[in-house]
């Protein structure tokens, strides 16, 4: 059910110009996980979701270790990612190999979004298989196309950090009306897509009895849970009295966040946020306190409504 009548869609018109004022095109949407009631922004244009293929990635790992085809405590020999740019984290930083267990690696690439980690998972369980875990849970609207490495191999490595603002003036001017892109990764039609609609029916899939098996959905919250990049939604969700769990994902100019704020008194949303900024800049704190506050205000008007 849809709430864009009166007043929502005043909202949504607020909301959108702030957006535009602060530089930043998205896609939002908020759901009531028990009612069905959602409001959102162009909750169905498609995005590069980044690093918020990771959980998928997850769920798929984690239904072939539950069904015994792959051991969690398994060590796989992860090659150093040698990355210098600010922003990865984990074996991605690395300089030398690591003998990780498979479980691990889940835990890195999800809560720490370990690139390296990811990667070494996508040896396991490729993105065709992934896609399939998706088919398989009925989820639509995601696509999984390629690993990981990409995402670090982008013009901001190739450039000193005084130019990183070349990088993303790439990344504002190169794209072209139909969403495509010059560089792939940033193109929909050849990199990891979804929107905040597709990534939203998977939170509902994890967050509620679904297709996908509960012991899986169970330790897939669990690490969103423990998610520990908190500087973007976070502050505007997690509470003493609210719990948030949630994924992100950074791109040049790309910033997402999708996760589940639930509430002491039993109620829970699902959130997704995409965004692109205009700004031709890497650090933009005043981006994420943006994104955080239009989703904020969307979920305070289901929860008040």
């Amino acid at each position: 059910m849809s709430l864009f009548a009166g007043g929502e869609a005043a909202l949504i018109r607020e909301i959108g110009r702030e957006l535009d004022e602060g530089g930043l095109h998205g896609c939002f949407l908020v759901r009531d996980l028990d009612t069905g009631e959602e409001i959102g922004i162009e909750p169905d244009l498609v995005f590069p979701v980044a690093s918020l293929v990771k959980v998928p990635l997850a769920a798929a790992t984690l239904e072939r270790v539950r069904r015994g085809e792959l051991d969690p405590g398994r060590t796989l020999r992860v090659e150093p990612g040698r990355i210098t740019t600010p922003g990865p984290l984990g074996l991605t930083r690395f300089r030398h190999p690591a003998w990780v267990a498979l479980e691990d690696l889940v835990y890195l690439s999800t809560c720490l979004s370990d690139s390296s980690a990811a990667d070494a998972l996508f040896g396991l369980t490729p993105p065709a298989g992934v896609a399939r875990w998706l088919e398989s849970a009925g989820l639509r609207g995601l696509a999984v196309r390629h690993p990981l490495s990409g995402l670090h191999a982008t013009p901001a490595e190739r450039l000193d950090s005084d130019e990183a603002h070349l990088a993303h003036t790439l990344a504002i001017e190169a794209g072209t009306p139909g969403r495509g892109h010059d560089l792939a990764l940033l193109d929909t039609t050849r990199a990891n897509s979804g929107s905040a609609r597709s990534l939203v029916e998977l939170l509902q899939a994890l967050w509620r009895p679904s297709a996908v098996h509960a012991e899986v959905a169970g330790r897939v919250r669990e690490l969103m849970g423990a998610n520990v990049l908190r500087q973007r939604l976070a502050p505007d969700f997690a509470s003493d009295a609210a719990r948030w769990s949630s994924k992100t994902g950074t791109l040049l100019n790309l910033r997402h966040e999708f996760g589940v704020v639930e509430h002491d008194d039993g109620q829970a949303f699902a959130v997704a946020a995409l965004t692109a900024s205009r700004v031709p800049a890497a650090a933009q704190p005043a981006a994420e306190a943006l994104m955080g506050r239009a989703a904020r205000r969307l979920r305070d008007h289901l929860r008040g409504g």
